[in-house]
């Protein structure tokens, strides 16, 4: 959550609660609902985000207090009041908070202001009013099972709650979810269900968030160590009982017709807790937790992430949260590297490959951090998609996961999903082949740097405002000219940069690749500027292979236009997982300037050293052409495929 950034025409005297300003020159100030279900804990969210984000770049708003503040008679005479009436309170209210977010430039975060009883809203209008819908950037919804808030109410000794049945719950949950959902798409609301372990995830990057750039997230079954800690427990309880052989109640569970759905790990805490009261239960972590040996190399990272402030390990669990807290704890990494995990009901999360995938997601979309998974396993597959770097932990044959290997061979290459694979303890076998799923040494000094590696600006030269990049622009800008006209445009870009007498530094040992098929034409230019250089055609980043770099001080990616950077990030990626020290330069006719600047993708290229970009011009204008406006299509004369 960033704070709010300041308009240069707002008032200096800032402080003043009277002071009125408007609104229309300056940027939206960023005000959070956090929403759900009563007795699903909004008002404790609240009170431990006021302990672990600043008062001086947050407000903090409990919605209930403040309408029964501005309410003669408070929220006892609210409730008898007509509707049309309640909604006017509320948009006075939202109104007085969005005018204070105003004056003082502060994020705020407001609890749910909907003054409803236990029942389902038959009309958005009463969900939302429209000053709602016109004030809040982000709503968070609280998406706590449903049992558990049935226990939180039962439980509650501040406030008189009814008794409401769990189907009850639940069924009025899916219906707010829904109707928060399409609203926030309506009206430019980011929706953000805020589920127990994102919460945790919130709490656990909150320590110093402001300085956090990388966030290494870990699996812990097979990945943290070659043992499953679920596994262990059930096989310690047999021991304990003497009960015959057998493979365990989790097997038989999940390879039922509930596999790994929700349900499924719901299931699985109640077995849990089944098993053993809360004193047994711990007795029982702390066993297994004693069989359990961390890999050495993972081990050796996470030492490292000790003594940084911007880099944050976390490990999330589909197992059992204590066995893992108790492992790290003997390591001494318990002060640095926390747990996403349950186990049993009472402690009140349930992990879901879903919600591993979800977490990632958060980290590296909402709040724009670089993030490398590390995962071994079916249910870990969704969240290393979501990864900026993928790491499957490779185990022993017979104990890793059968299950991975078609799936992991069927993901890889789409949607621009190129993991990497670290084969632990270093004597198995690797998964797949090494070219489809190169390998990485975690003690490597160069995939170190890359996991700490810090943002910088990126080394972008280019020619945007003089007259002679503008008059070579022209043709490319100009849809009627294609094909064999185009390319000799895109081929001079770099010609006539020859001066008697120089040429490039090791040109002998230059790889051009052109990013096919738009940055074919403009790499031949290159090419016949530097005429020792290698050449080699690339459409995806598999293309380019260990023997393609072999004695090569410098590689060029060649293209016509980079819009988003995408496809250079990836290419980037797998080049530095190939080698770490080759020279990386993008040559192109346009570059769009958010992609080496301002965005998510600039931000993650920032990282790699040795890489540096030349443009003919950036571009404030992103734009992807289609049909005849498409360079590669007019580039080849295929404008009718477009």
């Amino acid at each position: 959550m960033e704070p709010y950034e300041y308009c240069d025409n707002r008032p200096h005297h800032r402080n003043s609660p009277s002071t009125k300003v408007e609104p229309t020159d300056c940027a939206k100030p960023v005000i959070i609902g956090l929403y759900g279900l009563p007795g699903s804990g909004k008002t404790a969210r609240l009170d431990e985000l006021k302990t672990e984000l600043s008062n001086d770049e947050f407000a903090f708003y409990d919605g209930s207090a403040v309408i029964a503040a501005v309410t003669p008679g408070g929220l006892k005479a609210l409730q008898n009041l007509t509707e049309e009436a309640k909604n006017d309170y509320r948009e006075r209210v939202i109104a007085k908070i969005k005018q204070e977010c105003y004056n003082t430039g502060k994020t705020a975060i407001v609890t749910d202001i909907s003054c409803s009883g236990l029942k389902m809203m038959s009309m958005a209008g009463q969900f939302a009013t429209p000053g709602d819908l016109d004030t809040y950037t982000h709503i968070h919804y609280l998406d706590v099972p449903a049992e558990l808030i049935a226990k939180y109410r039962l439980n509650d000794t501040k406030r008189s709650r009814r008794n409401v049945s769990i189907p009850h719950l639940a069924k009025w949950q899916t219906f707010e979810k829904n109707e928060l959902r399409h609203l926030c798409r309506h009206h430019d609301i980011l929706f953000t269900l805020l589920s127990p372990p994102l919460a945790s995830m919130l709490e656990i990057l909150a320590a110093g968030s402001g300085e956090v750039e990388t966030v290494i997230v870990l699996d812990a079954d097979k990945t943290l160590a070659q043992e499953d800690s679920g596994v262990l427990f059930w096989e310690h309880i047999r021991a304990l009982s003497d009960a015959a052989e057998d493979s365990g109640p989790l097997k038989a569970l999940f390879s039922s017709p509930l596999e790994y759905s929700y349900i499924a790990f719901r299931q699985a805490t109640l077995l849990y807790g089944e098993a053993a009261g809360n004193a047994e239960f711990e007795a029982y972590c702390q066993a297994v937790a004693l069989k359990i040996r961390m890999h050495h190399d993972i081990a050796h990272v996470l030492y490292l992430v000790r003594g940084t402030r911007h880099v944050r390990a976390v490990v999330v669990t589909c197992g059992i949260r204590s066995v893992w807290e108790k492992v790290l704890e003997r390591e001494g990494l318990s002060a640095t590297v926390k747990v996403i995990g349950g186990g049993r009901l009472d402690d009140g999360l349930v992990v879901t490959p879903s919600v591993k995938a979800e977490l990632a997601n958060y980290l590296r979309t909402v709040r724009n951090l670089y993030v490398f998974v590390f995962g071994d396993s079916p249910l870990d597959l969704e969240m290393l998609k979501a990864a900026d770097q993928a790491i499957v932990v490779t185990g022993e044959e017979k104990t890793r996961s059968k299950s991975m290997e078609k799936k992991l061979a069927e993901a890889i290459g789409k949607n621009g999903f190129h993991p990497r694979q670290a084969v632990l303890p270093a004597y198995a076998s690797p998964r797949i082949d090494t070219t489809r799923l190169p390998l990485v040494r975690l003690t490597d000094q160069h995939f170190l740097a890359s996991v700490f590696a810090r943002y910088k600006n990126l080394h972008v030269l280019h020619a945007t405002d003089r007259p002679a990049a503008k008059l070579l622009m022209t043709p490319m800008r100009d849809a009627s000219i294609s094909e064999s006209a185009l390319r000799k445009v895109d081929g001079r870009h770099v010609q006539g940069h020859q001066a008697d007498g120089y040429r490039l530094l090791h040109e002998e040992a230059t790889l051009i690749v052109p990013l096919m098929r738009g940055g074919e034409p403009m790499a031949f230019g290159v090419n016949e500027a530097f005429p020792l250089a290698m050449f080699h055609h690339a459409k995806v980043p598999i293309d380019l292979q260990h023997e393609n770099l072999k004695d090569m001080a410098t590689l060029t990616l060649v293209d016509s236009v980079v819009n988003t950077g995408k496809s250079i990030l990836q290419f980037v990626q797998h080049i530095r997982s190939l080698n770490a020290t080759i020279r990386i330069v993008v040559v192109a006719g346009v570059i769009h300037s958010q992609a080496v600047s301002t965005s998510r993708i600039a931000r993650a290229l920032s990282r790699f050293d040795g890489l540096s970009f030349v443009a003919l011009r950036l571009s404030d204008n992103q734009f992807t052409g289609r049909g005849t406006t498409d360079a590669g299509n007019r580039l080849f004369n295929t404008v009718h495929m477009g």
